[in-house]
């Protein structure tokens, strides 16, 4: 396989807590120790992690199979791996 082809971290979305105006980097490679958030693992993966800033304080799904075309929140993309 590949390093620039992400690896499915798990086959269901990540739910967290957001806070408002707080800037995350969603693991885009899914080498993270530390799901669904970058941990810098995807250095010379050729992928990098998406980054984004929460517009209110609320609870998120983010994708956990890297599949999603909602990135970085789950799109249900996981039912069907």
């Amino acid at each position: 396989m590949s390093d620039s082809v992400p690896i499915i971290a798990q086959k269901a979305p990540y739910p967290v807590e957001l806070e408002a105006g707080k800037t995350y980097f969603w693991c885009a490679c899914g080498r993270s120790q530390n799901q669904p958030f970058c941990d810098g693992s995807h250095k010379a993966t050729g992928l990098s992690p998406v980054r984004f800033t929460a517009e209110a304080d609320r609870k998120a799904f983010l994708c956990g199979c890297k599949q999603s075309a909602r990135s970085p929140f789950c799109d249900g993309s996981h039912k069907s791996l």
